[in-house]
């Protein structure tokens, strides 16, 4: 877990939140614009949980990527959460 951490820094942490904002503006323009607000903080929040979800499941991997592997794997994490919360939210 530390190992994500270090290689997050305050740098990825903002990168992370800019991945989920796009996510969930993204999933919101898909939505025909509804639910802004609720799309770009589901985004964020998924894309900020992945990289820890990950490296709990064991994906020291993602840490030895580095940085642009933790943020592709934040993307994919917002985009799953971001399909869950469309489905609660219509």
């Amino acid at each position: 877990m530390e190992d994500v951490l270090q290689a997050i820094g305050v740098i990825g942490f903002i990168l992370l939140v800019l991945a989920g904002l796009l996510a969930g503006w993204i999933a919101s323009l898909v939505a025909g614009g509804r639910h802004l607000g609720a799309y770009l903080a589901i985004g964020v929040l998924g894309a900020l949980i992945t990289p820890f979800i990950i490296a709990i499941l064991g994906g020291a991997v993602l840490a030895a990527g580095g940085l642009l592997a933790i943020i592709a794997m934040a993307l994919v994490g917002a985009a799953v959460v971001l399909v869950i919360g469309k489905l609660i939210l219509d």
